[in-house]
């Protein structure tokens, strides 16, 4: 068998695609690969550059074959897909994996530590219980405003809404969804409570998000999720590619030499995309009970709508956290 230089792994639940080449590029390995066969059959190998899509499970295997001492790149699935010749197939798939991860221009994810990926299962969490606590107040609200019952907007106001839900006349048959939905909404309420306090514990525990908290707009949350997203921004060439990143930069539609620039790309991190505009709000709002100034920001709110202004600001937090994760410096005002 010639010497293996090259395999596009496409990972799966139980069965895995291999697809290895030689150095000249012809194919040296097709086959189905079992999980628990997987590690096994790269024990056997020699050390060589495994291609594999960052999708489920990916950063696991990863760990595992740079142990083995294989060479691992992370590709984002959305650049694969160019490479696949025809249909959708695993052996197409690993093909074209095989064929990305050679390419000199192509971009990589980085592999996560446990650790890393621990504190983004936290945050994971914690956005899924918030999104379930949203759907139960509004149930709440719903179901009390068809007896009359309604109260001002927003979560702070529900201890209110529920004491003039149990001070009123209801129907004894309607007393009893009401006390599972209060319950459900307090225990939630704790839960999410308990996990922001191991948030903020672990971002004042590490040093790079105590760093990143010194810029305003970034919190405990966004630092922590932050240090664990990007530990190494050496993968982005410039501050502008981090923000293209976060989808924060304009979409092009350019073509024949004219350049035409649309509304932001929207691609990337959606989480931490949200938290760097909320965060920007947070500093517009702040601004404005106070003196604007001169400023970029206080020249931008005086001629740019509040929401275009927040993206602007968030678009250039991004620029400064390169900066700050690139040269280890904290933050300081422009």
């Amino acid at each position: 068998m010639k010497e293996i230089t090259t395999i596009g792994l496409d990972l799966a639940k139980n069965v895995f695609q291999v697809h290895a080449i030689d150095a000249t590029g012809v194919i040296v390995i097709r086959r189905q690969v079992r999980r628990s066969q997987l590690l096994l059959f790269f024990s056997r190998l020699s050390p060589c550059l495994i291609g594999m899509e960052a999708c489920a499970g990916a950063h696991y295997w990863a760990r595992e074959l740079v142990k083995l001492g294989h060479e691992v790149r992370l590709i984002p699935p959305s650049y694969v897909k160019p490479f696949v010749k025809r249909g959708k197939t695993d052996a197409a798939d690993a093909e074209a994996i095989c064929t990305a991860v050679m390419q000199p221009t192509m971009r990589f994810v980085s592999v996560k530590t446990e650790a890393q990926q621990a504190v983004l299962m936290q945050h994971r969490t914690r956005d899924f219980l918030v999104r379930q606590l949203t759907q139960l107040a509004n149930a709440i609200r719903a179901h009390l405003g068809e007896f009359g019952i309604v109260v001002p907007k927003g979560i702070h106001n529900m201890n209110r809404l529920v004491a003039e839900a149990e001070a009123a006349d209801l129907p004894a048959a309607a007393r009893m969804p009401l006390d599972l939905l209060v319950g459900q909404f307090t225990d939630t309420k704790s839960r999410i409570d308990a996990i922001t306090a191991d948030l903020h514990r672990a971002a004042q525990e590490d040093e790079t998000a105590r760093r990143l908290q010194g810029m305003p707009g970034i919190g405990p949350i966004t630092a922590s999720v932050l240090a664990a997203t990007l530990p190494d921004v050496s993968g982005f060439r410039s501050a502008r590619d981090l923000s293209a990143w976060l989808g924060l930069t304009p979409k092009p539609h350019s073509s024949g030499g004219k350049e035409r620039l649309g509304a932001i790309s929207k691609m990337g991190n959606r989480y931490i995309r949200r938290l760097l505009y909320l965060g920007a709000m947070g500093v517009i709002s702040t601004r404005k009970r106070t003196d604007p100034g001169e400023d970029w920001l206080g020249c931008m709110m005086e001629k740019k709508p509040l929401k275009v202004v927040a993206i602007a600001l968030a678009s250039r937090m991004a620029r400064q956290i390169w900066a700050m994760l690139r040269t280890g410096e904290a933050w300081r005002a422009a």
